[in-house]
């Protein structure tokens, strides 16, 4: 399991990570250099892109769509209690250990 969520953590890393050849640097016996260039932060070309656009408000747009989630969440789970309670599939036994 520990070998499979490793070798997934390294083929994403691949995908975000785009080798280009150095341009500056002379080839040495037929061998091509390589070096990372993040596309997240740069284009092909090697200029800087521009910063992404900040969301304002963002934790109370989250609230906004978790808390309603939550609550239909707990009407459904309590009603679907109390339909199988209603049909004795799953009771919970009165036993008073206490006596």
């Amino acid at each position: 399991m520990a070998s499979g969520v490793c070798r997934l953590a390294r083929l994403s890393l691949k995908k975000k990570i785009s080798f280009l050849p150095r341009t500056n640097v002379p080839k040495t016996s037929g061998t091509l250099l390589l070096t990372q260039c993040r596309t997240a932060v740069c284009t092909s070309s090697g200029a800087i892109l521009p910063k992404p656009k900040k969301t304002p408000f963002g934790l109370f747009r989250i609230a906004m769509v978790v808390i309603p989630f939550l609550y239909v969440g707990t009407l459904i789970s309590k009603n679907f209690a109390a339909l199988l309670e209603e049909h004795d599939i799953f009771v919970p036994e009165d036993d008073d250990d206490d006596d």
